[in-house]
């Protein structure tokens, strides 16, 4: 029951969003319209629900062949397949509310666990890997939330980008989406949302784990 009363209200919170967010939508499709590489929106292959996939939508804020460039998947402070567009849309999270679309679909949520590519999901321990896509990927989530800078992370590191990724991040960023599962409600989620929009004006802040005070032990 929680499952679809929570996709009859993601529905509607999707197609009220588009509507009061087009005035920052528009101008942004606009500016890049003229900017950059003259790209608007950014298409990937992410892993979803069940382990299916899909495209997620995202404004363009890198060089079209970045992917194959530099750290791959990994994007770092100050990375210079960053379009100056694409930072300051990077930095404030404008450049996820393509994915709206998503959740309008239905392939997305709100809130749940973040949608990786397939190179980044399978450096998830076996038992993430097996779980994590039980719920619907959402624009934002608990992983989401505990690693707002995670380009800072990988950019202060004494360890190849890569590396301290699959060793730190993944195994740390799994525990938290699996504790969603167990923990999920619209309680939650409605927490989640709140966290999301105070760690974009305040990305040190201990709040979420003053809010849930039962999350996994940091490792980092």
């Amino acid at each position: 029951m929680y499952r679809i009363v929570k996709r009859i209200i993601d529905f509607l919170a999707a197609l009220t969003l588009l509507i009061l967010l087009a005035p920052i939508l528009l101008p942004i499709v606009i500016i890049l319209c003229f900017t950059g590489e003259r790209e608007v929106f950014y298409f990937q292959k992410r892993i979803g629900y069940k382990q299916s996939t899909f495209d997620i939508w995202k404004f363009a804020t890198m060089l079209k062949n970045s992917p194959n460039m530099g750290t791959g998947s990994l994007t770092l402070r100050n990375d210079p397949r960053v379009t100056r567009i694409g930072k300051f849309l990077r930095i404030t999270k404008l450049n996820e509310l393509p994915q709206i679309v998503n959740v309008l679909i239905g392939n997305m949520s709100l809130v749940g666990p973040r949608p990786q590519m397939k190179v980044d999901f399978d450096v998830y321990p076996e038992h993430v890997r097996e779980k994590i896509y039980d719920v619907p990927p959402g624009i934002t989530g608990i992983g989401s939330v505990i690693f707002r800078d995670e380009e800072k992370l990988l950019s202060e590191t004494t360890l190849p980008p890569k590396e301290y990724y699959a060793k730190v991040i993944a195994p740390y960023k799994g525990e938290l989406e699996l504790w969603y599962q167990r923990n999920f409600s619209f309680g939650t989620d409605i927490k989640i949302i709140y966290l999301t929009v105070l760690v974009i004006f305040s990305p040190e802040t201990d709040m979420p784990y003053r809010i849930f005070k039962d999350l996994p032990k940091r490792n980092f």
